[in-house]
């Protein structure tokens, strides 16, 4: 980030708004694929929940176990993006709102 955005050009400034944004849509695009993994289990886990009446729990253990295995990791995994995500575009949204108060120019361009 630029050191002292009093004395930078607006162009410098514009750079470095850009940047911001261009960071920030990469941790929404992050955000939108712990979504996306996150789906995969619980899709998974309503089949089985569907289609148990077909099949003995018992009878099929060895296959549930590492399922449920990799449906939690897949789990803890999206979790883990998901809250990350969100920490680092709050990140992104307070060095906006800094650039913001200290140059009321472009203050019109940020909302």
């Amino acid at each position: 980030m630029i050191e002292d955005i009093d004395k930078a050009s607006s162009t410098e400034v514009m750079d470095e708004i850009r940047l911001i944004l261009a960071e920030k849509q990469t941790w929404l695009s992050m955000m939108r694929t712990g979504i996306a993994i996150l789906a995969l289990p619980l899709s998974v886990m309503s089949v089985l929940v569907a289609t148990s009446k077909f099949y003995d729990v018992l009878g099929v253990l060895h296959f549930l176990i590492p399922l449920a295995i990799l449906n939690l990791a897949l789990v803890v995994l999206s979790v883990y993006l998901i809250i990350r995500s969100i920490i680092r575009i709050r990140f992104y949204d307070k060095l906006l709102y800094k650039i913001k108060l200290k140059k009321s120019v472009l203050a019109d361009l940020i909302e």
